[in-house]
């Protein structure tokens, strides 16, 4: 009775780069817009992530797509996929 494992999908955002200073992570901005529940203004929602940058390729400015992948550190479990810009 060997049932097949399901695979969790991992999530990919884009970001820009806001900061490169420690060594091998960057720090990516998300920005998200969501309706105001009650009001109905559109509001920008930010969230910020550290993502893994081995070999230090990503600059600050560079806009990014990131994907979630194993915890690497305490506040690090993101990976740079591609560098947009």
């Amino acid at each position: 009775m060997n049932t097949p494992i399901k695979k969790k999908l991992k999530r990919s955002l884009i970001g820009k780069v806001i900061s490169d200073k420690m060594n091998n992570t960057v720090t990516v901005l998300i920005e998200r817009r969501v309706k105001h529940p009650l009001y109905g203004k559109i509001i920008t929602r930010i969230s910020k992530y550290h993502v893994h940058n081995k070999n230090n390729f990503a600059k600050l400015g560079d806009f990014v797509e990131i994907k979630e992948g194993r915890p690497i550190s305490k506040t690090k479990s993101w990976n740079i996929k591609n560098i947009l810009t």
